[in-house]
């Protein structure tokens, strides 16, 4: 019988959701010899909290976090909270010698890192990064053919990730929905909301990022401030693109932003190498586009890879071949990686040290855009 692990999940919005779903599927598909239980979840706001621990039947709620990380029933802190508060929490539950899943990015600077990187270090609990895309089947198995050297050396990384939703001018800034608008909570916009994501999967791809260059942009310069009621300036970056030297030799074209009409959630990478590429599109997210120029010349074209059978990353935990997963199961994958990983006795990746890899690329990235210039990582 699976061995109980007691999660104590602090906020619970979209990502508390997330995480709930995958803690409650994981051992329903994966043989595991622990099994997530919902010991409790915190929430500053008390009804609110009760009625998502209700929902999701967690057998108890805090509303303070301090109180949860100080339980002697909770094994595991899941941090789904604003940027700003992760590295308190993080280092808190460390200390406690409690195990810390964190959502990205792990932090708001990388002297905050730095710190969450040392705390469970010392304190030599598990951890790890919510970098999910990493556990899309099809990304799993882009990561198998670069490893293989079916690409050979790799030339160009590009990647793209493109949304719509903070076109209107009206929408305010901070509060519960709306705080990845607010640089005091967020840190930035989308390079530490969206590029880091881009950031995380190309570093897992294509190895470290040594220098970039880089510009960003604030369209509306000036919003209300849901807390405070004042119309304030807006400090996180509305839009940005990159470009940087893999330390490979490969170059790197990343764009990221929420001005792209038409485009709710467009995240799409491509890596060209001297025997192929491929290619990755989160719309169609089971699929992974292959161009091999070794073939004969008059079959040689893109293939089209219906990421579901059985032999694929994943794959053999859920349906026959052909019939796809969706966006929930990549925290899934994560939660079963984790649990594995944790039995095993290995650190389950990202770690918090690998993540903090990326949270320097993020700020390199927003260094050079103040200051125009090329910037080392």
């Amino acid at each position: 019988m699976a061995k109980p692990l007691n999660i104590g999940l602090i906020g619970y919005g979209f990502m508390g959701r997330t995480h709930s779903n995958a803690y409650k599927r994981v051992n329903d598909f994966f043989d595991l010899q622990y099994r997530p239980t919902l010991k409790a979840v915190c929430g500053r706001d008390a009804e609110k909290v009760g009625e998502f621990a209700s929902q999701w039947q967690y057998e108890s709620v805090e509303t303070d976090w301090k109180a949860l990380i100080n339980r002697d029933d909770i094994d595991a802190i899941d941090i789904c909270t604003p940027n700003n508060m992760h590295a308190e929490i993080a280092i808190a539950a460390a200390k406690a010698g409690k195990m810390v899943l964190c959502e990205k990015p792990l932090s708001m600077d990388v002297e905050e890192g730095e710190r969450m990187v040392a705390a469970v270090a010392e304190a030599g609990v598990a951890n790890t990064v919510w970098y999910n895309y990493r556990r899309v089947p099809a990304v799993t198995l882009a990561k198998q053919l670069v490893d293989e050297g079916r690409l050979g050396r790799i030339f160009h990384y590009r990647a793209q990730f493109l949304q719509d939703w903070t076109i209107d001018a009206a929408l305010p800034q901070g509060g519960a929905a709306l705080w990845r608008l607010d640089a005091g909570a967020a840190g930035s916009g989308v390079t530490g909301d969206l590029l880091a994501h881009c950031i995380d999967t190309a570093i897992w791809l294509n190895g470290s990022i040594q220098d970039v260059t880089a510009m960003t942009e604030t369209f509306v310069k000036e919003r209300m401030h849901n807390l405070t009621g004042q119309v304030e300036k807006v400090g996180i970056d509305d839009a940005c693109a990159f470009l940087c030297h893999f330390e490979n030799g490969s170059l790197g074209l990343f764009e990221s932003t929420r001005y792209a009409r038409g485009h709710k959630a467009l995240y799409t990478f491509e890596i060209n190498g001297e025997h192929g590429s491929l290619r990755w599109d989160l719309h169609d997210l089971h699929r992974l586009e292959y161009f091999d120029h070794r073939e004969e010349s008059i079959i040689r074209g893109w293939h089209d890879v219906h990421v579901t059978d059985g032999d694929m990353p994943y794959m053999d935990k859920w349906w026959v071949p052909g019939l796809q997963i969706g966006y929930e199961h990549t925290f899934v994958h994560q939660v079963a990686d984790f649990l594995e990983d944790l039995a095993a006795g290995r650190p389950t990746s990202p770690t918090f040290a690998e993540a903090l890899e990326t949270q320097k690329v993020c700020q390199a990235v927003l260094e050079s855009a103040e200051k125009t210039a090329w910037t080392f990582v």
